[in-house]
């Protein structure tokens, strides 16, 4: 799965909207649905934000794997 997939996946599943998501980021939610869309490539920060925000791994967000771990805590 794409990280674009997987960010609307997760997103989708919290019941949360496009707007909150763009509100957290701090940007448009214009910007936030191209993100989604795979318009627009998301910086690795916003993937960082999102990854603690739903308390996933960064290789679950970005779908370099299938397995829903949490975020790790230091």
């Amino acid at each position: 799965m794409r990280y674009n997939e997987r960010i609307r996946e997760i997103r989708e599943d919290h019941s949360i909207t496009q707007q909150k998501i763009a509100d957290l980021l701090h940007i448009g939610q214009r910007t936030y649905a191209d993100y989604e869309s795979g318009k627009t490539r998301i910086p690795v920060d916003s993937l960082l934000i999102l990854a603690k925000f739903y308390d996933v791994s960064m290789d679950y967000i970005t779908g370099a794997s299938n397995l829903r771990t949490k975020y790790p805590v230091k």
